[in-house]
Order: structure tokens, then sequence, then C-alpha cells
């Protein structure tokens, strides 16, 4: 429900208007709302707050590229054009309140994409909540994004729901009945994964033997992998970002572990593969997104990307891909740039077609969709089967 505050100030902006136009007589006109040009396509302009350097960066390259990549594809439809203003968090919370701060003092932004993570995420959306500036996560899926409040939204596959996919899709493969965890314990995407992890193994009757904790940045996972050694599991749950679950899959196999690991949403990235080399063999995860496919879809909008930036994309590219078009699609139906317009629009989005599938917001903004589960095999990502 919409906050009382928020409610008064709706109703307050309303009576406002209604006398400014009253005092304005027959000349006013919608042209300040509509934001629509001579030509007839309506304008908007939409914040971005990305994690474009730092050791997590690859995420945020990707996230900005495919909103890129979207924002050419969509202006030259010319229905709508779309200008993006484009933030680096640094993949710090404190840096992207301050990347939100700025994109909020402009008032021709109708609303903002990102911030990348989730620890930055729960910094930045209360206070664009707060000032009634719609948001939408395209990379942030832990449990509580979109109920921070009525202008939060995700188009991110949460890990509530792609992670219990990944476990039982292991488990009925291989028969595991023990598994062990591990995860970054000062990080929200990590924590969040990790509390999923504990959850869905409990509730299939699975044997937790160890749970390992490490922190952003560490390099050697030497204890905790010997205490999970020597718990002897069938299974390695991992709930780690990129770039130290790489390390930690490469390290593991060194000291003999060859069973899989099952990660997170934070895993699922080419950068595992290129880190850990063939150490990353044995990985699975759930997506949206698998790049292999022989969707028509997913082959044009890989060859696009990959023309277009010199590289493959991955499930954050695809996401934000799609998201801008979620956000062009609001734009169209709400004729207006104006951010409640959008925002209602925004939430009546339903089967919207994408590359990723179709898209529907539930009654809370969180995403509908199906996932698929992949796993890594001689360095690149298949189907599980």
């Amino acid at each position: 429900m919409r906050k009382l505050n928020k409610k008064l100030f709706s109703i307050l902006s309303i009576v406002m208007l209604l006398l400014l136009a009253a005092c304005g007589g027959g000349n006013t006109t919608t042209e300040s709302n509509s934001n629509t040009g001579e030509d007839g396509v309506l304008s908007a302009k939409f914040g971005v707050i990305s994690y474009l350097t730092g050791a997590g960066a690859a995420y945020g390259e990707a996230i900005t590229n495919g909103l890129k990549l979207a924002q050419q594809d969509i202006n030259a439809l010319g229905e709508v054009n779309i200008e993006l203003v484009i933030e680096d968090s640094a993949g710090k919370a404190d840096q992207a309140l301050n990347a939100a701060q700025k994109i909020m003092s402009d008032d021709s932004i109708t609303a903002i994409i990102g911030p990348t993570l989730s620890t930055e995420f729960f910094a930045v959306a209360p206070e664009v909540d707060l000032n009634g500036i719609p948001i939408l996560g395209t990379s942030t899926t832990v449990d509580g994004i979109p109920e921070i409040g009525d202008y939060v939204f995700r188009n991110a596959v949460p890990e509530s729901l792609a992670i219990p996919a990944a476990i039982e899709k292991a488990v009925e493969r291989t028969g595991a009945t023990k598994v062990a965890m591990i995860y970054g314990n000062d990080d929200a995407l990590t924590k969040g994964g990790f509390e999923v992890m504990e959850r869905t193994a409990k509730e299939m009757g699975l044997e937790i033997t160890t749970i390992e904790t490490y922190q952003e940045g560490q390099s050697d996972y030497n204890a905790q992998l010997t205490k999970i050694k020597n718990t002897n599991p069938d299974l390695i749950l991992a709930s780690a970002l990129y770039n130290e679950g790489a390390v930690i899959m490469d390290q593991a196999r060194k000291m003999g572990i060859e069973i899989p690991f099952v990660g997170g949403n934070g895993f699922n990235s080419p950068q595992a593969i290129e880190i850990a080399g063939d150490a990353a063999n044995g990985l699975i995860v759930a997506t949206p997104y698998f790049g292999e496919s022989s969707d028509p879809k997913i082959v044009e909008f890989n060859e696009k990307y990959e023309k277009e930036f010199g590289k493959k994309p991955d499930q954050f590219a695809a996401q934000a891909y799609d998201a801008l078009f979620i956000y062009a699609d609001a734009l169209k139906r709400a004729g207006s740039s104006d951010r409640e317009a959008f925002r209602e629009s925004l939430a009546e989005t339903k089967d919207l077609e994408g590359i990723l599938g179709k898209f529907s917001f539930d009654e809370v903004g969180d995403v509908i969709m199906d996932v698929t589960v992949l796993e890594i095999k001689d360095g690149k990502f298949i189907e599980f089967e």
C-alpha cells in the first residue's frame, strides 16, 4: 500500500495542478508533461547507476553495454526517444547513493536503472522511493528488493527462484544427500543467496556438513576448503560473486575437491570461466539467459552485442537490454514522461515479450518469468540435462 504521506502529496499535487490550470485559462497545454517533440516522438531521460570501476566492474560493463545497445534499437524504431545519464558506483553503497542523489536532483529524469549490487540497491532505493521516482533493478536478486517501496521494481530473477531450481536439478542428477556451504558474509547478495541455499537444503532434507564464510577480496580459502573437504559432502553450495567464486573453485580443484559447485546469480558470468579456467567445470547455476540457445531472439541479440562491443554478452547484459525495453514500453503506454504516470504504467506491465521471454510484474513489482538451469562443461555454459 502506498504510504500516507505519498497519498497526501499526490492529492495536494493534483489540487495545485487544477488551480494552475484554472488560472492559466484556455492556453494551458500538457507539453511539459508529455515531453513530446515536434516530430511527435515522446522523449525521456533515465538515470543509470552502474558498477563501472573496481573488482566487479565486469558486471557493470555488461549492464551498461546492454542498456546502450537497447537504447540504439529503441530509438531507431522512432516511437520513443531515450537518453541515458550514466553514473559510476564503483560497487560501493555510499558512492551509489551519491550518484543517486545527483540523478534525483535532475527533475527532467523520469526513472532510474540500477545500482548493480543488492548492497548498493538497499542503500539507494529507499531514498529514491521516498522521492517518488521509479527505480528498476536489473541484477539485484536478494529477497526483499521490490518490497522496499511502491516505486521499486526489478526484472532480475530473484535468488529465491533461481537457487532452488539449480539445487533441485543437481540433487536429482547426483543423488546428493550432504552439502557444504560457503558464502561471503559482508555482501547483501552473497548473504541473501546463502539464506536461500540454507533454507532450500533444509526443505529438501539435505544434511549440511559445514557452513564456511569469507570476506570480500579474500584470496586464500585454504582453511575453509580444508574444512569442507574433511566433511566429505556431495555438493558445495557457494554464494559468491564471480571474482571470489572463481578463485574458490580453482583452489578447491587444486586440493582434490572434484564434486560439483552450485552457485547463485553472482557466479553466473563468463568471467568465472576466464578466471578459473578448467576449474570452473562442474559449476551449476540457474538463469533466465542461455547464451548458446538457438532461439532467434537470443541469436540476434548475441550477434548485435558482439559486433558492437567485441565480446559475447552474459545474463547481466541481456537483463539490462530487456529492462530498457520494459521502460520504453511503459513510457509509450503512459504517453508521458511524468514520473507518476510512468510508475503506474510500469506496474501494469504484463506478458511483454523480451529476448529472455515474457515479462510481467507481480503486485509488489517483482518479475514473473521462467529460469533455465545451466552447467559449465569443457569451458562453456551448456543446458543442464
